[in-house]
């Protein structure tokens, strides 16, 4: 069977979507089933934090016009315009599809109330008069039960979020709207900092084939508007200026990326496994690896800072695993989310990215016998490096659900590959993308 499915890719890629497919709908199965047994996982439309509530909104006709244009006229595009006006383009495409799917829930539900409730970021951002004293107290407030205990999110984070979103207020641009706005045109930078690495670790025609893939990446459904958005937009860009540094010899780029990175890590403890991406960075482009030393000076920096103003992380990432445990992640079952997690990447990723990992195992495996060109390594490295970051984190039991948003930093990477599927099969596949997107976003109400 093996045998025969090699000779015939095309059909392969479609059992994989398929199989990528069936796993979507055993776990909203048996999340329901075990609901009527009295074991309910706790996701309200299971596996995703959702609300089943058809509906359209002032984003619809444009969220519809952007994925039918990018799928018409998108590849013929990437193909064709120079490299840094394209990248302008996908830029603001990019940004335009996320506030359009945000804006199908309305400017208020959908992006400018987002940020504002109870448990998130802006709820504390009041209450911070003091940053350094913040940073400086912020470990002693993570524990719940406490009278001054740092919100959901808040507390199952370092602080760097919570600082940019005062920044942000520092800068006159209080509110949910202006917070909403940052996380989009963060995200955005996802679209082009991924296919930017491709062409400077491989080449331009791969980077080019990856670029409407991450254009209409169905994950822009949560990356607008959440947190979590944000910090997929900061380490995508980390990994793209350590490959520009890396590979073009710029120490100032290589510091930058290496900042970047670290401070991810301030954003989110899990974003510790950025670090298989990093290193696929790393050593693809060997040409100038003296640079590296630059970007653990950059890395070192951030981390001075954060320690030298009172901020352990240590202590912080510690405290926060007693803190997931006393709220609902207790009740929700690692054995069912284990798989389901993998369920949810499915639907932030699109199916598309089951069939681009199909085609980088095999690509990687067919490597090992017969090494390619160093430039090809681009093409499924990076897809197989996020991939990994992918299972450990799941492996790991710190993210029971809600993973279509907690992994975007991740999932985006899996459309690295995307060169792999070959170009007659690119605009069929790109519909595929943008058609999940859609009717997720108009069938329900994510919660996120």
């Amino acid at each position: 069977m093996s045998v025969r499915l090699a000779n015939h890719p095309a059909r392969a890629d479609l059992i994989a979507a398929a199989g990528a497919l069936g796993l979507v709908a055993t776990a909203a199965v048996t999340g329901g089933v075990l609901y009527l047994l009295g074991h309910p996982v706790h996701a309200s439309t299971a596996p995703l934090s959702a609300h089943w509530l058809p509906h359209v909104g002032p984003g619809t006709p444009p969220a519809l016009l952007l994925a039918v244009l990018v799928w018409w006229r998108g590849p013929a595009l990437a193909a064709r315009l120079p490299w840094r006006p394209l990248l302008a383009l996908s830029y603001a495409t990019a940004a335009a599809w996320t506030l359009s799917l945000a804006l199908v829930d309305g400017w208020q539900r959908g992006v400018a109330g987002r940020l504002t409730t109870e448990h998130e970021y802006l709820h504390e951002v009041p209450g911070v008069t003091d940053i350094p004293a913040m940073l400086g107290e912020f470990t002693t407030r993570i524990l719940d039960f406490q009278p001054d205990s740092w919100t959901t999110h808040v507390s199952g984070h370092p602080p760097g979020a919570l600082v940019v979103f005062v920044w942000l207020d520092r800068a006159g641009l209080s509110g949910g709207g202006w917070a909403g706005v940052l996380c989009i045109l963060a995200a955005s930078l996802v679209a082009v900092a991924v296919p930017h690495t491709v062409r400077l670790l491989g080449t331009g025609e791969a980077a080019r084939a990856v670029l409407p893939f991450t254009v209409l990446f169905p994950g822009a459904i949560w990356s607008g508007v959440s947190a979590d958005g944000l910090f997929a937009g900061v380490t995508a860009t980390g990994i793209a200026l350590l490959a520009l540094g890396i590979t073009r010899g710029r120490a100032a780029a290589s510091a930058a990326g290496g900042a970047l990175l670290a401070f991810g890590c301030y954003l989110s403890y899990g974003l510790v496994l950025m670090a298989p991406i990093a290193l696929v960075a790393v050593v693809l482009a060997d040409r100038r690896r003296r640079t590296v030393g630059w970007a653990f000076a950059g890395a070192a920096a951030v981390v001075g800072a954060f320690t030298a103003a009172g901020f352990s992380w240590p202590i912080g990432y510690r405290l926060v695993i007693e803190r997931y445990y006393q709220g609902i992640a207790a009740d929700r079952a690692y054995g069912y989310w284990v798989w389901a997690n993998l369920a949810l990447v499915v639907v932030a990723a699109g199916p598309a990215a089951a069939v681009i990992l199909r085609r980088a195992v095999v690509a990687g495996w067919r490597a090992v016998s017969a090494p390619p060109a160093r430039a090809d390594y681009a093409t499924w490295l990076p897809t197989l490096a996020a991939t990994a970051a992918i299972v450990a984190a799941d492996l790991s039991g710190y993210s029971k659900a809600e993973v279509e948003r907690i992994w975007l930093p991740f999932t985006a990477w899996l459309m690295a590959g995307a060169a792999l599927i070959p170009p007659a099969d690119r605009r069929r596949w790109l519909a595929v993308q943008a058609g999940v997107a859609l009717t997720i976003n108009h069938l329900l109400l994510t919660t996120w």
